[in-house]
């Protein structure tokens, strides 16, 4: 992914409002994020427990998302898979992450989830650079150029649900 500065990061937002996206928390460490590794940029609101936002690059845009988590009840499950890298973590590592709509059904309340890492780091993981609590990812057949685009179509699929009306 290209490095992104944080003008282009708050523009890219489809699901809340201008003023919405011009008050969530950027990440302000922009410049020292391994671009090179990401498929997509992910983090959670530092001041909101509940918030996520993703943002990725879609037929050359910007597409930016905010998300709402929550995460899995003790109990839930002893492990969790991401729905869009694969990555198996024990408990708390998977939240569902939900987000509202783009336009009039987002403004009627209508939302979609999906079961994503928690910490949004799923390039890293798929990379190496980062392993789960539970240790290294299972192995895989495909080549890591294979688990991307999987793991891209994954994302894209999420993204044209939410932007659907």
């Amino acid at each position: 992914m290209r490095a992104l500065a944080e003008p282009d990061i708050r523009a890219s937002f489809i699901n809340c409002s201008k003023g919405e996206a011009k008050r969530l928390a950027v990440p302000r460490d922009l410049g020292e994020l391994p671009w090179d590794d990401l498929d997509f940029l992910g983090w959670r609101d530092p001041g909101a427990p509940d918030r996520s936002y993703l943002v990725a690059e879609q037929d050359g845009r910007l597409t930016g998302v905010a998300l709402r988590f929550q995460a899995a009840r003790s109990g839930f499950l002893q492990r969790s898979m991401c729905a869009l890298c694969l990555t198996s973590h024990p408990r708390g590592g998977v939240s569902l992450m939900t987000a509202r709509k783009a336009g009039p059904a987002g403004r009627e309340g209508n939302s979609v989830g999906l079961y994503i890492c928690t910490d949004l780091a799923c390039s890293l993981y798929l990379r190496g650079r980062k392993v789960p609590d539970s240790g290294p990812r299972y192995e895989e057949s495909l080549t890591l150029d294979e688990q991307t685009a999987r793991t891209l179509g994954n994302l894209s699929a999420f993204l044209a649900k939410v932007t659907q009306g």
